[in-house]
């Protein structure tokens, strides 16, 4: 063989030798990502089973449907929809069990026509109801929880947080509302929402899809003047992907309930306070 053929005959070895690499590699590659793919559904898998078990227990917490005693109606509104909202039952939750369980649940929250019926909880950060149960146990499922910086309601807005789980656990039943007729039963528009110390009901007024962003405009929580209140739920009532036809003003307190829409999107509904009952 010349030196010309062994010439040849080495490149051709080389370029065998790449493909061979190239083929190799792509492989381990493509069997790293299938294997991350199923231990990631299977992980999926094993947290949606324990948030079922978790939220199948809650059935044994005593709540009872009740007009309230020591009621304070807070709304100056009074239309036909509103005197309907306010002749609703309040619910009493009777929060020993759950806060012997676990010190950190300070609420429970129902939305009405959806699956949103669960306790909720509060951290000293808003990053380990992420992906952590009720119980505490790790779970990428996580759980409803209130914004850390809030004291319940003494802030203009109180911010709630969960996951939007495809199985529509946590708040995954939150990003359907728009896409079927949940919107054509008013009696839907309220949140009934108990703590220990009293039980209220909320008016929803706007409801939307907003972009991710590193700090999202409606997260803040307190505000310097009322004017400054009233532009903020201007903001929120123009950004409204459907017209609740609810009147916000200056000196009402407000709800935010936050959710992932999408990779790229939140999905957020605002509401009320239109009357409470303190508990004794």
């Amino acid at each position: 063989m010349d030196k010309k053929e062994k010439k040849k005959f080495r490149k051709l070895s080389s370029k065998k030798e790449i493909i061979k690499y190239t083929l190799w590699g792509t492989i381990i590659i493509f069997l790293g990502l299938f294997s991350f793919s199923s231990f990631k559904i299977i992980k999926w898998q094993i947290d949606n089973k324990k948030t079922q078990d978790l939220i199948k227990e809650l059935d044994t917490i005593k709540i009872k449907k009740n007009l309230g005693d020591n009621v304070e109606v807070i709304t100056k509104e009074y239309d036909d929809n509103v005197l309907k909202y306010l002749a609703m039952d309040f619910i009493d939750v009777d929060f020993k069990k759950l806060q012997k369980e676990n010190a950190d649940v300070v609420g429970w929250i129902e939305v009405m026509g959806t699956k949103v019926n669960y306790p909720f909880v509060q951290a000293s950060d808003n990053e380990y109801y992420l992906s952590h149960s009720i119980d505490k146990s790790s779970n990428e499922a996580g759980w409803i929880f209130l914004d850390y910086r809030n004291k319940l309601w003494q802030d203009k807005n109180t911010i709630i947080y969960g996951h939007g789980r495809l199985n529509k656990t946590m708040f995954g039943s939150l990003n359907d509302i728009l896409n079927n007729d949940w919107t054509t039963n008013k009696d839907n528009f309220i949140i009934k929402i108990s703590t220990p110390e009293e039980n209220s009901l909320w008016q929803i007024f706007s409801c939307y899809h907003i972009a991710n962003a590193p700090q999202l405009d409606y997260s803040q929580i307190n505000f310097h003047s009322n004017e400054e209140f009233t532009n903020f739920i201007n903001k929120l009532i123009n950004r409204s992907m459907y017209n609740f036809g609810a009147k916000v003003q200056e000196d009402d307190k407000i709800i935010t309930l936050s959710t992932c829409y999408s990779n790229n999107e939140k999905m957020v509904i605002h509401a009320k306070l239109i009357k409470r009952e303190y508990k004794n």
